[in-house]
């Protein structure tokens, strides 16, 4: 593993004068070991109205499910569930949770879950409230009346879906996935509560973990970086860094599962200002054509992606190493920049996760799929927003590069 090394952080934040930001903090955050108990509390602050629960199969089968309406219940308030969201929700899920939500009444939506629970709870809240298909609402402020209240509750520690004002929903048809944003389908409160995190199976804790570390880093060196963003991501950073071995080595490290909780949070609120970058755009495709899972795809693809970002943002990456406790004050921003995508491979490794497109595939890539992952890498938003500018030939290198 990578040294340690004690030294003291001292950001890189000389963004220049052009740096401009609209940071609205909408949404309470509850956290602490215990505070899923407090769902009923919370709901009924917004009426006594049906509440509908979204949540999956597998939150169901811990229990959780349970307990939510337990809870919810105990304040007088009727419960509606959904609870069958699939892995990365399609517009198929979010048809299927409006269709049965409809009639009933609901005036609060509880997302209960992963990101896919989540994200499936906001994508009925726009066709719930203004009608339409999924596929309407794609990009940003296309939802032209109000949303119902929202109450985010995430089990893993990976999205950060809880504090983004986004949903990321898969087309049926086409796979590929659609951010759809508004600031009012912003989670108007977040319970985050470590102990839900710890049912999480192993494969679903590092690969979320990973995403959530991804969401840190990329958030950090955007284009559309800014001193809110990356207050955010880097604290985020420092605290999963130093916490995802330990949740892989001791599942029940309550201390180590808030730090990842909290952490997987701020990376979803620094994207909330940054956006996200090459990592996700080149992941995006993998996963519409391979079925490959998120956290593996960006936890493959992000090494290479911090190497091919060296030339315009290695100070900023610099500052990352440091905060990891990786790189030392003497080291150039090469030179930190380089241990810091070798520091992340290694968590990788330590998840046992794939590193490498062969391994995770398990084929080699033809002329033919490279060229089909290059072109819709090209038309991921997120790719936008890559620090260093991003075109066919880019992707084609960091592809070949992750093989």
């Amino acid at each position: 593993m990578i040294p340690v090394t004690e030294t003291t952080f001292n950001p890189s934040l000389q963004l220049g004068s052009a740096t401009a930001f609209d940071y609205q903090p909408r949404t309470r955050v509850v956290f602490g070991v215990g505070s899923f108990a407090r769902l009923g509390e919370i709901a009924s602050e917004f009426g006594n109205g049906p509440v509908l629960l979204v949540t999956d199969p597998g939150l169901k089968q811990a229990g959780h499910e349970e307990s939510a309406i337990a809870s919810l219940e105990s304040q007088g308030l009727k419960v509606a569930v959904f609870d069958d969201v699939a892995t990365n929700p399609t517009t198929d899920d979010v048809d299927r949770c409006v269709e049965f939500a409809r009639g009933k009444s609901i005036q609060l939506i509880v997302g209960l879950g992963g990101g896919s629970s989540m994200d499936c709870a906001k994508g009925a809240n726009f066709l719930l409230t203004n009608g339409g298909r999924m596929q309407d609402y794609k990009g940003i402020g296309k939802a032209t009346h109000e949303m119902l209240p929202m109450i985010a509750v995430p089990t893993t520690s990976g999205t950060g879906s809880e504090a983004q004002s986004f949903a990321v929903i898969a087309d049926a048809k086409t796979h590929m996935k659609m951010p759809c944003g508004d600031p009012k389908a912003a989670c108007r409160v977040a319970i985050l509560d470590p102990e839900l995190t710890v049912t999480m199976p192993r494969v679903v804790a590092a690969a979320t973990g990973i995403d959530a570390m991804t969401h840190a880093i990329e958030s950090y060196v955007t284009k559309k970086r800014n001193p809110m963003s990356q207050m955010f991501a880097r604290q985020a950073w420092a605290l999963l860094s130093k916490s995802f071995a330990v949740v892989m080595k001791a599942p029940d490290d309550l201390e180590a599962r808030g730090n990842m909780q909290l952490g997987a949070h701020l990376a979803g609120a620094a994207i909330e200002t940054s956006m996200l970058g090459a990592a996700h755009a080149t992941a995006n495709p993998l996963s519409a054509h391979f079925d490959m899972v998120h956290g593996i795809a960006v936890g493959v693809m992000l090494p290479h992606v911090i190497r091919w970002n060296i030339p315009e943002v290695g100070h900023l990456y610099r500052d990352l190493a440091i905060s990891a406790g990786w790189a030392g004050r003497g080291d150039t921003a090469e030179q930190a920049a380089e241990t810091l995508a070798k520091g992340f491979a290694e968590l990788v490794a330590v998840a046992s996760m794939p590193q490498t497109l062969t391994d995770a595939l398990e084929l080699q890539l033809n002329d033919k799929m490279r060229d089909t992952l290059v072109e819709e890498a090209t038309q991921q938003w997120t790719g936008t927003f890559n620090p260093r500018t991003m075109d066919a030939d880019g992707f084609r290198q960091l592809y070949r590069n992750a093989t």
